[in-house]
C-alpha cells in the first residue's frame, strides 16, 4: 500500500496548531497528522499529514491559502521494512565504555565494554543521533574522573538508553521520566530487554513532577536531552532539584542554541562544566556550585 505525505511551513504555533486541526478534517482523511517547531530560532513551524490515499490538492491548497501557509508538498513514499532497512544501515554505536546496539549485532559487541541493547525500531534513542552521542560521552568523562552517581534521573527518558546507561556502571537506583506514556513504556521495555528491572525505574511525569521523583531528590546527576525551550524552562526546576556539587548533562542543543542554555542555567545558580560538539548538536555539562 502506498503512503502519500503533505508537507508545509508557517510561522507561530497557533497558527501552525490550527492547520494541523484543520487538516485532521480532509476527505480522504490523514492517518496522523504531525506539528512540529524548527529548532533554528525562526519560529517556523511545519505541519506534515499521512495519507493511505492520494490527498486531496484542491483542498491541500485551500487550506494553504485560509491558514497563510506555504503551498503543501505533496510525495508518494516507497513501500519500506523500516525496521528491516534500519538493521541493515544502523551500525553499533561507540560512546567510550558504552556500546548501544541491536539484537542483529549482539555477536559484536566487545566483551570489554557498557552493552546497552536498543532495538532497531526504536530509532530516536539508538545512539546514533548527535544528542544521545554526547550525552553518552559526556556520563563516560564524568565516571572517568571518578564521578559516582548515588542518586540520579532523566528527565524525558526516551528510549532510556543515558538512564540504563548510569544504571550499567553505578551500583543505585535510577529514575527515567517522560511526558508521553508511550515513551514509558518504551523505557520499561528496554530496561526489560537489558536486565534492569529493579535497577531503572520508568515513570510518567512532565519534568520532575512526580512523587517519585521529589521523594528521590535532590540528585547528584540528572540527564535532560530534550529541546532548547523546554531545557530553559526547567532551569529553575533543575537548581531545585539537583544537589550541591551535583551535575546536569543537557543536549537536544543545537550550536547556535547551547549559549542561550548555558546563560539560563548560570542564572539558575548551575554553571558550565564542560561541552561538547557534535555535528549541529551540542552536549553541555553544568555543574551547581558545591
Amino acid at each position: 500500500m502506498s503512503t502519500f505525505t503533505a508537507l508545509t511551513t508557517l510561522k507561530g504555533k497557533d497558527h501552525a496548531d490550527a492547520l494541523g486541526a484543520a487538516m485532521e478534517r480532509l476527505i480522504p482523511e490523514p492517518t496522523g497528522v504531525g506539528v512540529f517547531e524548527i529548532e533554528d530560532n525562526s519560529g517556523i513551524w511545519e505541519i506534515g499529514g499521512y495519507f493511505t490515499e492520494k490527498p486531496d490538492a484542491a483542498g491541500l491548497a485551500l487550506l494553504a491559502a485560509m491558514h497563510g501557509a506555504k503551498p503543501f508538498v505533496v510525495s508518494e513514499l516507497p513501500e519500506t521494512d523500516w525496521v528491516a532497512k534500519v538493521k541493515r544501515e544502523l551500525a553499533p554505536v561507540e560512546a567510550g565504555r558504552f556500546f548501544v546496539y541491536g539484537s542483529h549485532d549482539a555477536d559484536k559487541v566487545p566483551a570489554e565494554s557498557e552493552p546497552l541493547l536498543i532495538e532497531a525500531a526504536m530509532a530516536f534513542g539508538t545512539g546514533h543521533h548527535g544528542t544521545t552521542l554526547g550525552c553518552l560521552r559526556a556520563l563516560d568523562h564524568l565516571a572517568n574522573e571518578g564521578f559516582v552517581g548515588q542518586s540520579v534521573a532523566d528527565i524525558g527518558c526516551g528510549t532510556a538508553v543515558l538512564a540504563m546507561g548510569a544504571a550499567r556502571i553505578w551500583p543505585n537506583r535510577v529514575l527515567a521520566s517522560d511526558i508521553d506514556q508511550v515513551a514509558v513504556d518504551v523505557a520499561e521495555a528496554n530496561v526489560k530487554a537489558n536486565k534492569l528491572q529493579g535497577r531503572v525505574t520508568c515513570v510518567e511525569a512532565a519534568g520532575f513532577e512526580h512523587d517519585t521523583l521529589k521523594t528521590a531528590a535532590p540528585f547528584d546527576l540528572v540527564f535532560a536531552n530534550i529541546l532548547k525551550g523546554p531545557l530553559i524552562d526547567l532551569a529553575p526546576d533543575m537548581e531545585r532539584h539537583l544537589q550541591r556539587g551535583g551535575y546536569a548533562i543537557l543536549s537536544g542543543i543545537l550550536v547556535p542554541q547551547a549559549d542561550d542554555v548555558v546563560a539560563a542555567y548560570a542564572e539558575a545558580g548551575i554553571a558550565l562544566y564542560r561541552r561538547e560538539d557534535i555535528g549541529d548538536w551540542t552536549t553541555l555539562i553544568l555543574k551547581k556550585p558545591d
